[in-house]
């Protein structure tokens, strides 16, 4: 939304302009609502037509029928004088058919002009009544929102009065087919620290997702739904809601095939997947709603924490001291009739959007900004047991989510050939590049290391506008490597909504459902992300999820919100014991505590001013000597727009753009060349990813040829194109 606002601003300019009869009737009164005699009045009156227009076509039929017979015989006459009297009787009933027809087309045009004249008072009345839905509507949210306002506010005041509850809970499963479902009837825990119910297959959850929810009068908790992955898909396949499935390959060593990476994310299909079964977890007291609550995490979970040398904290690196703040984001207003002035006559693609829009980073350093928290994939490096080092990776792939929720600007577009590195070995252990390898589509590629592993995509989206909101779906698929173990998992991040793209504040929400893939032994950690309702008594953000081994077995189980922290808790053991039908056995598992897998580092005081940055992006775009001269650090319009020269910019990212135009229309003509010739015509090549076929996801994409810092070391860039002078 926000990401996308300035890419799609044309398109919203249009849909206003194409929707400007909703402003006409704005000054006028609203239309009463329509007397029931006057509608009967107006029925009969149009039944009234009707029988007029059917007596004109009965009479034009039997005219016209005899008009047809007279000139038949008028043909087989050949005595003269029979003629003159049979052309008589032609002309008289020719002139009872034109009679006939007048009259007909008149009763054809007061039936028309009765029905244009009701329609329209119809019409009136009908959108008068659907602005007192949407009002109503309107209405409704609010009290739900002020009513869950209320309910966590109750919570909290019961919160002090539950604490000290540290026992260990149960785990119930049963396999299901049903949609994960938060029930009514909610399972008490008597005391239990920690209890996960899997409902049968047999539960009502019909009406469940859109039902209001009285406050709860016992000891607060805090309840997730997750569902464990079926075991029959294979691939990180794109569902009917955008979310992405992997599962276990079921030919021995062979890894997971891939599917068409097509979306579709409102188009609804009956043959959908099987559902896994669903996880219910419920632990003592609410999560933690702010940034003070961090302060108060579970000694059980730091006690966890001390024990396991798996889960020790990494080595912390002293690095050479970065910047703190930019320069404040300058109070500039924006004229979009200006815009649209600018963008008559123009084709869509070479409308030049302005940098208000945007925020003083390329789309290059924030896929960088992923590895915000790569700590988390150092602690993850030292665990030896797959299915712990798999929940650290869910943590991980979470975090990359956490900026979003202040963060509405959107980022450059990398120019084709522009690249970014980024070098935290003296501070963070870890080093990367990335390059805007497609501009046609747009692809950029990307490649992390450090000691303990190393991480590579090629990320490609797609974005579907719906009027109210964007919805960016990314393509994809992201490889993680630790080296010292082997394990290789794959994932596909979750579709991105951003909502009010025309009127109102922007805001970002996370939605879908993700798959974690271990090629190596076949663990999988299935994700839900939870999208954002008024009338879901869930925590916002909500994140759950399972991690399981390669017999489908749960390990971990994993919850928390994706704006806030994660943790995870271990299945311990566990009994069967009937249902509550009787009909079938449900299985029992016993976790221990709750361990923090990541929590939020908060932007600094006055982000708001400098686009809402966290420290970390605040030094993305810090000047450093060295670099390539296709570095998005050295790119003019994006560093004039953070040193506030904004008129400057804009006036340097349209000679930019016309630039690369201009690069594209020579290679098209050259490939026009070559074919007329009979030469092939490679086209654009990546400087440092060449393009192969991933050995596991059998799909070609760009891939890091291990030559830049090679050459950085020697300062050699001749193989950088020319594409920031003006």
């Amino acid at each position: 939304m926000g990401l996308k606002r300035a890419d799609l601003c044309d398109c919203v300019l249009k849909a206003a302009l194409e929707s400007n009869y909703l402003f006409d009737d704005e000054d006028e009164v609203a239309p009463a609502e329509p007397d029931k005699n006057d509608i009967q009045n107006t029925l009969r009156m149009l039944n009234s037509k009707l029988e007029d227009l059917t007596t004109c076509n009965d009479l034009i039929a039997k005219h016209g029928a005899a008009l047809q017979r007279s000139l038949s015989e008028l043909e087989l006459i050949q005595d003269a004088a029979e003629a003159s009297s049979k052309i008589k009787a032609v002309n008289e009933r020719a002139t009872l058919f034109r009679i006939t027809s007048n009259a007909m087309i008149n009763a054809c045009a007061d039936y028309l002009d009765l029905a244009q004249t009701q329609g329209r008072k119809w019409q009136r009345a009908l959108q008068h009544e659907r602005e007192q839905r949407i009002r109503l509507e309107e209405t409704i949210e609010l009290l739900a929102k002020q009513h869950n306002t209320l309910e966590r506010a109750c919570r909290g005041n019961l919160t002090g009065d539950n604490k000290g509850n540290s026992t260990i809970g149960s785990l119930r499963l049963s396999k299901s087919t049903s949609v994960p479902v938060m029930t009514k009837n909610g399972v008490k825990s008597a005391g239990l620290n920690s209890a996960m119910i899997i409902g049968g297959a047999n539960e009502d959850y019909s009406d469940d997702d859109n039902e209001f929810f009285d406050a709860i009068d016992e000891s607060p908790s805090f309840t997730t739904t997750v569902q464990l992955p079926p075991s029959h898909i294979k691939g990180h396949r794109r569902t009917d809601s955008g979310a992405s499935v992997t599962s276990i390959a079921s030919s021995e060593g062979a890894g997971p095939k891939y599917d068409d990476l097509s979306s579709t994310d409102d188009e609804m299909s009956t043959d959908r997947p099987e559902q896994g079964s669903v996880i219910t977890v419920k632990t003592q007291g609410p999560l933690p709603r702010s940034g003070s609550d961090h302060s108060n995490l579970s000694d059980a979970s730091s006690k966890d924490s001390s024990k396991s040398s798996q889960s020790s904290s990494p080595v912390q690196r002293k690095g050479r001291k970065r910047r703190k703040k930019i320069m404040e984001k300058p109070n500039m207003s924006l004229n979009l009739w200006s815009i649209m002035k600018n963008c008559i006559g123009k084709e869509l693609s070479k409308i030049p959007m302005p940098v208000n829009f945007n925020e003083p980073i390329s789309m290059l350093q924030r896929l960088t900004e992923d590895f915000e928290y790569s700590e988390i994939l150092d602690r993850a490096a030292q665990c030896e047991d797959s299915c712990e080092q798999l929940a650290y990776v869910s943590a991980f792939t979470v975090s990359s989510y956490a900026n979003t929720t202040n963060r509405t600007g959107k980022p450059f577009n990398p120019l084709l050939g522009e690249t970014y590195e980024c070098d935290r070995t003296d501070d963070l252990g870890w080093r990367s590049i990335a390059e805007q390898v497609s501009h046609h589509p747009p692809a950029a590629s990307l490649y992390c290391e450090s000691k303990e592993w190393e991480c590579w995509q090629e990320f490609t989206m797609t974005s579907k506008f719906r009027g109210k909101y964007l919805l960016i779906i990314p393509q994809g698929i992201a490889h993680l490597k630790f080296k010292k173990s082997g394990n290789h998992y794959t994932w596909r991040k979750v579709t991105s909504t951003v909502h009010n793209i025309i009127v109102g504040k922007l805001w970002v929400d996370q939605s879908g459902e993700m798959d974690i893939y271990n090629h190596r032994n076949k663990d999988n950690c299935h994700l839900k992300y939870t999208a954002y309702s008024y009338f879901s008594r869930d925590i916002p953000r909500k994140v759950t999820g399972v991690v399981t081994d390669v017999a489908g077995t749960a390990k971990y189980v994993v919850s928390g919100t994706w704006d806030k922290k994660m943790e995870a808790a271990k299945i311990l053991h566990g009994g069967e014991r009937p249902s509550s039908g009787g009909k079938d056995k449900q299985q029992i598992y016993q976790t221990g505590p709750p361990k923090l897998m990541w929590h939020r580092n908060y932007p600094p005081p006055g982000s708001e001013l400098m686009y809402g940055m966290t420290e970390m992006a605040i030094t993305l775009n810090e000047i450093e000597e060295g670099v390539a001269p296709t570095d998005s650090r050295v790119r003019p319009d994006q560093r004039h727009m953070e040193n506030g020269l904004w008129n400057e910019a804009n006036q340097v990212k349209v000679q930019l753009e016309e630039k690369q135009r201009a690069r594209r229309r020579k290679r098209e003509a050259d490939a026009a060349a070559a074919q007329q010739a009979g030469k092939v015509y490679e086209g654009h090549k990546a400087s440092w990813f060449e393009k192969k076929q991933d050995p596991y996801t059998k799909m070609m994409i760009h891939m890091y040829n291990g030559k830049y810092f090679e050459c950085k070391e020697q300062q050699d860039w001749t193989k950088c194109p020319d594409i920031f002078t003006t």
